[in-house]
């Protein structure tokens, strides 16, 4: 399964904000959320396509009360998430998953919530953890040049 990240702006809650919107509430509907992080919902999708074209119906929305947004596909990355526009990439086969990808966003988890987004660039490209000392654990997406620089 695919997943989707929503994270929420700071002042916002999720999903209550974003469910004021009644089609948001629909287009969420049909997907069983969770929460990992306190200011972050998850849900499940059929496929990368799925993952994107949700994001897309959720645009307008996300514009309001998210600070980010992107994807899980197993496919490409069992950790690694991917950013909307490398995983719309993906879709539309503008981008190659076997390519190691070396720009990223990394989160740090601090008490249970998803903070400090800051950019690292990573030298041999291997998947795996990338370390922040100043936190619990970290979140890593992966992001297209263009996002990057």
């Amino acid at each position: 399964m695919t997943e989707v990240c929503i994270v929420a702006k700071e002042g916002k809650r999720l999903p209550s904000d974003l469910y004021t919107y009644e089609t948001a509430y629909r287009a969420l509907a049909t997907y069983d959320a969770d929460y990992p992080w306190e200011n972050a919902l998850t849900v499940e999708t059929v496929s990368l396509g799925t993952a994107v074209s949700l994001l897309n119906d959720l645009d307008w929305y996300l514009a309001r009360v998210a600070a980010d947004a992107f994807v899980r596909d197993p496919s490409v990355s069992e950790t690694e998430w991917l950013s909307r526009p490398l995983a719309r990439a993906l879709r539309d086969g503008d981008a190659d998953p076997e390519e190691r990808i070396n720009r990223l966003k990394v989160y740090g988890v601090d008490e249970g919530r998803l903070v400090d987004p800051t950019m690292v660039l990573r030298g041999d490209a291997q998947e795996g953890d990338y370390e922040r000392s100043e936190y619990d654990d970290t979140v890593v997406v992966r992001v297209t040049n263009d996002e990057f620089f």
